[in-house]
């Protein structure tokens, strides 16, 4: 089922902190009156000059190399139309924020009050010198092609249209292996489009670049068929008129092999599916709703190979699959267009791709077991880590070949390194745990549900799929806030504790007989049970839930003794312990212990080595891992060096597989270079710590509370390790947002428990 989207929820999302979704930050350090010198006047002149000298030096002292203009009139905005630039900023920020996340790339948006293609062309032209590409969108046809046209031409950067050429390479590489599963020649098919606007048009000529026949596709807008006898078709549409004896889509879908929608939804009927040739192609791209719904089309044609454009449905044609990585790709060699070449090098590399074995991480990721080439994979998924250091190297040597390439990269290990540095799947983390957690929704218990935020939280996570919330508090209490709110949590349950006799007595017999040789007697058993924090972790130890959320307004050591009072530990595991996922520029770093053990041994802080160890496993990344002090390598004496250097000794031995380090400094642990020049023994070198081991609960706690604040980093959790079943303490004031990551790592985790 598709995402359900509130105007509320997503007004409020635009606007909270600071409006809009982006904003500038500067890279280089501004802290003294040396940097103001040198950032501008009067050290900004010598750069000046060097690119006066040299403009290609422009590369070399600005960040134009890495800047992509996202550029719109507010023509033809999504499903909106014409609705001027103004309001079509959103749109062209949500662009940039997509060319930052998944390729590392900076991104002006400009848009600009200009229809007149001519003086738009011009406008774009001159802004030539501030970006490294330019990436049109939102642009009506037939306007959109004569303003590519004219800026390919004339501009000596890359230019792309992407709502006429992105469409046009994924669903070019969808067709490709579509054709090579049902054994068909791609220059003897026939090919119906259904719709005639730029994306159509750009699709059609990419798949005769591919190799299909201009004569063997049909066109249809809402009028019927382009044919050449009519005479309300523009130049661009006429280029794909037929003089065949065609009327209408009916007529067109008889005996075709592949059918194209760009258009609207539900205009395909049962009847019409049932013309087509055996094994039929449809790509039915209109959204949210395609031409055909998926569920009625394998219905009524099981021999069908289906694309949509919805994340709900197998092979899901996504643009984001390839803008960002081509201008990756164009960018780092300094290319001078996108040329076919390198929009067909895209196609093939994302068709092959899809062809490889699927790691463990996307297989989890999208909750499959083997995801894998096939009817219903037909092109990688969103995401999949390893599209950038496909699809951008393939571009870029396309455009070495092609001699647009001003740059060439000569090291091409080096660059899929780069790459891997610039974005990978830890810039992703909790996309992944969201989307694991959306493939099998568990149910999540709320102690705190008489509260705003949890409620609000809770609404999220049923709206995207994420968990089943059960709520626990006064139910009259809990109605009235989602009334006062506004909220939809129809249907959903809610739980007052005082009021389930049942439950209450069986949960002070199962209390009972886990504490009665600890003190407890029945008085106090019965007593506890009706507390939301006892009687949430028991629906947990009975299974009438498979997760528990509590600690929004409460303190962690009250909220955490309850369930270590009825849930306990892991077999084997003689403590808990706290971690921080903490999402930083830099990928995502793990800290423990930051909550639960105030001043751990040695031999404890080593059993907190091994369970964090396998927390970071579960988030598919390979630990490792530095003991962290105030001394390196023993070079100061005292007690916290000496315990965190017996810890580290212990660990090795005990855990010889991973890679584990110290005691060192928190930025020796993290600094490569330093390691290199000063420790070159170190075995963090060429695998940069990624998970930091406190020496107590205090350090821990105040480092990632700082990082939270002033390191522009997003902390996730405290993610409790160890507990039996799923169990998770939020932050004391935790955002919604924080609740909604901390309810889909519960939720996965809550995946992987009931697997054992």
């Amino acid at each position: 089922m598709a995402i359900k989207i509130r105007k509320e929820d997503a007004l409020n999302y635009h606007t909270q902190g600071s409006p809009g979704k982006i904003e500038v930050n500067p890279t280089k350090p501004l802290s003294s009156q040396m940097d103001l010198a040198l950032a501008y006047s009067p050290g900004v002149a010598e750069p000046c000059k060097e690119i006066e000298a040299d403009v290609e030096n422009v590369y070399k002292y600005t960040a134009k190399g890495n800047l992509v203009g996202v550029i719109s009139n507010g023509t033809a905005v999504l499903g909106l139309g014409d609705i001027g630039p103004e309001a079509s900023k959103p749109v062209m920020e949500g662009k940039g924020v997509l060319f930052k996340k998944f390729a590392g790339i900076d991104v002006f948006d400009i848009e600009i009050n200009e229809k007149d293609p001519k003086k738009l062309i011009q406008i774009i032209k001159s802004l030539e010198p501030t970006f490294g590409g330019i990436n049109l969108e939102d642009i009506k046809a037939p306007e959109c092609f004569e303003i590519e046209t004219e800026l390919k031409r004339e501009m000596k950067i890359p230019v792309m249209h992407d709502d006429q050429h992105g469409t046009a390479i994924i669903s070019g590489a969808a067709l490709l292996n579509a054709l090579e599963i049902v054994e068909k020649d791609i220059s003897k098919i026939k090919l119906v489009v259904n719709g005639a606007g730029a994306a159509a048009i750009s699709c059609t000529r990419f798949y005769i670049s591919l190799g299909i026949k201009k004569e063997n596709i049909v066109l249809c807008d809402i009028v019927g068929i382009l044919r050449s006898d009519r005479t309300d078709l523009d130049e661009i549409r006429r280029e794909f008129a037929t003089d065949r004896d065609l009327y209408t889509l009916t007529d067109a879908l008889k005996d075709a092999d592949v059918f194209l929608g760009l258009s609207a939804g539900n205009i395909v009927s049962q009847d019409q599916l049932k013309l087509m040739a055996p094994n039929p192609i449809v790509f039915a791209l209109a959204n949210p709703d395609p031409e055909i719904s998926y569920d009625l089309a394998v219905a009524t044609r099981p021999d069908l190979i289906m694309a949509t454009g919805r994340s709900d449905h197998p092979n899901q044609v996504n643009n984001v699959l390839g803008f960002p990585y081509i201008f990756r790709g164009a960018l780092d060699v300094r290319a001078t267009a996108i040329n076919e070449a390198m929009k067909l090098a895209a196609a093939h590399a994302i068709a092959k791709l899809a062809k490889e074995p699927v790691p463990d991480i996307v297989n989890k990721a999208y909750g499959e077991d083997k995801l894998g080439f096939g009817r219903l994979y037909l092109i990688p998924k969103p995401l999949d880590p390893r599209l950038i250091t496909t699809i951008a190297p393939a571009v870029a040597k396309a455009a070495m070949e092609t001699g647009v390439a001003k740059y060439p990269i000569k090291d091409w290990d080096a660059y899929e390194l780069e790459l891997q540095e610039r974005i990978g799947i830890d810039q992703r983390l909790m996309s992944v745990v969201i989307a694991r957690a959306k493939k099998d929704p568990k149910r999540v218990v709320f102690a705190e549900a008489d509260n705003r935020k949890i409620l609000k939280a809770a609404q999220i996570i049923r709206d995207e799929k994420i968990g089943e919330p059960i709520l626990l508090g006064n139910k009259e209490k809990i109605l009235s806030l989602i009334a006062d709110n506004s909220l939809d949590l129809t249907n959903v349950t809610i739980i007052d504790p005082l009021e389930e006799k049942e439950m209450l007595a069986r949960f002070a017999d199962m209390l009972l007989q886990k504490r009665n040789r600890k003190g407890m007697t029945v008085g106090d058993a019965a007593r506890l049970v009706t507390q939301r924090n006892y009687f949430g972790a028991l629906m947990v130890e009975s299974g009438a839930a498979d997760a528990f959320i509590s600690g929004l307004t409460r303190d962690y050591p009250k909220t955490i003794l309850p369930s270590l009072q009825t849930i306990g530990v892991k077999p084997g595991v003689n403590r808990v312990a706290g971690m921080y996922i903490m999402n930083t520029p830099k990928g995502p770093y793990f800290f423990a212990d930051a909550t639960v053990n105030l001043n751990p041994t040695a031999e404890e802080l080593v059993e907190i080595i091994g369970l964090t160890a396998d927390a970071v496993r579960f988030f598919n990344m390979e630990p490792r891992i530095a003991v962290l002090s105030y001394s390196n390598f023993g070079s100061a004496k005292g007690e916290i060096p000496e315990k965190m250097a017996r810890a580290t000794a212990i660990a090795q031995k005990k855990y010889p597989d991973l890679v584990i380090e110290g005691e060192m400094q928190a930025n020796v642990a993290i600094n490569e270079d330093i390691q290199r020049e000063m420790y070159p023994f170190s075995k963090l070198i060429n695998k940069r710590a990624n998970t930091l081991i406190f020496p107590d609960l205090s350090s821990g706690n105040i480092a990632y509370k700082l990082l939270a604040e002033l390191g522009n980093s997003e902390a996730i959790g405290p993610i409790l390790l160890g507990m039996n079943k799923p169990v998770h303490i939020l932050q004391l004031g935790s955002s919604i947002r924080e609740i909604v990551n901390m309810v889909a790592v519960a939720v996965v985790d809550a995946q992987s428990n009931s697997n054992l």
